[in-house]
């Protein structure tokens, strides 16, 4: 027993002392390297010191290049690792120097020199790169989207469904090119204003003059559309104490045709009128009140309402003469209190407020143009 112990402690004594010779003697030779060896027994933290140490994943660095270490050099990443993987070694930047900027006059003679070279050559006409577009005019679909029948899409079902036509002629293929200046393109047999025309209704209020400008400063026409980047005009004329539906729109040809007498478009007041009336009343008027400029006869003629001695009567008529309706009633024995015009052939009032201006739609814009054969 005692001399095992003896042999123990003198091993770990051994031990012990061959480390720290190690430890003295670790750059003089191979006794300090098997000094270390034999006493890396005592000490576990030296037993890693031949090996190097794995860095923890927050203090790894990513450096490549020359004079980078496994520690990562301390004066920043290598001149080859600027561009990345991809983009290889670049050029160190240089600090405190900048490039020099082109001169504005150096480009200047640039371009001149170019213009000269390319002056006495002809224009490049590149290939056509789709089928049709050498066609000219604009696609069919895209004339009525444009004219508010909806998406493209949607335009696209009309023709599909035989419901659009062009000069006359059914189109049942997509893609079908029109000029929107020259074709007539119809849906549902009323004619499409493709071109730029604006088409309104204003309910005239009394007292306001049926032109465009007063010289006089009188409130008109002209003061409900100041805000408009084309030029209207006004369809016919309105008493300035009658109220009513006023037509305005730059579309001339449509303006002039239903004013025109050959075309005989309908206009409907309604009258308020003082009675008892006469049965017969209605009979006179549509055969014909004899005035100072000739005969003036009514289309139709009804009572709508009555309220005592007070009458409210529809007189229809296609003329349209100066105060055609207050003549004819005045002159059969009744004189008018107040008038308002209800109806311009298709284009009825409504429940439109006295002042109001709106944009007619495409159906009621289609419905006056076949009114007058357009």
């Amino acid at each position: 027993m005692r001399s095992s112990s003896g042999r123990n402690s003198s091993g770990n004594n051994g031990g012990s002392r061959g480390g720290n010779s190690g430890g003295r003697g670790g750059s003089g030779g191979s006794g300090g390297g098997r000094g270390g060896h034999r006493g890396s027994g005592g000490n576990r933290d030296n037993q890693q010191g031949g090996r190097p140490k794995r860095p923890r994943p927050e203090e790894r660095r990513y450096d490549v290049g020359p004079g980078a270490s496994q520690e990562g050099p301390k004066s920043g990443r290598g001149p080859t690792a600027r561009g990345g993987a991809k983009g290889g070694p670049r050029k160190p930047l240089q600090r405190g120097r900048s490039v020099p900027a082109t001169s504005r006059e150096y480009e200047t003679r640039a371009e001149e020199r170019n213009r000269e070279r390319y002056a006495g050559k002809k224009d490049v006409k590149l290939p056509k790169t789709f089928p049709g577009a050498e066609q000219e005019g604009e696609r069919l679909q895209k004339v009525l989207a444009r004219a508010g029948y909806g998406s493209r899409r949607a335009c696209e079902e009309l023709i599909e469904q035989a419901r659009v036509e062009v000069n006359g002629e059914i189109v049942l293929e997509q893609g079908k090119r029109v000029d929107p200046e020259k074709d007539e393109v119809k849906v549902d047999g009323l004619t499409v204003a493709t071109q730029s025309y604006q088409f309104f209704s204003l309910n005239k209020p009394a007292g306001v003059v049926s032109t465009m400008e007063d010289p006089d400063g009188r409130q008109c026409l002209g003061d409900y559309v100041t805000n408009r980047e084309t030029r209207l005009f006004h369809v016919g004329r309105l008493d300035t104490e009658t109220e009513g539906v006023i037509l305005l729109t730059n579309h001339g040809e449509l303006a002039h045709r239903l004013t025109h007498p050959r075309y005989g478009v309908k206009k409907t007041y309604l009258a308020h009128i003082v009675g008892p009336i006469p049965r017969d009343l209605g009979k006179r008027l549509k055969d014909g009140i004899q005035l100072e400029d000739g005969y003036a006869r009514a289309d139709h003629f009804r009572v709508v309402e009555q309220t005592g001695k007070n009458y409210l009567v529809e007189v229809t008529l296609h003329e349209g003469r100066k105060h055609i309706v207050r003549r004819m009633l005045a002159e059969a024995g009744f004189p008018v209190d107040k008038l308002v015009r209800t109806a311009f052939g298709p284009i009825t009032l409504g429940d439109q407020k006295s002042g109001w201006l709106r944009r007619l739609s495409n159906t009621e814009v289609g419905m006056l143009m076949k009114e007058v054969d357009l």
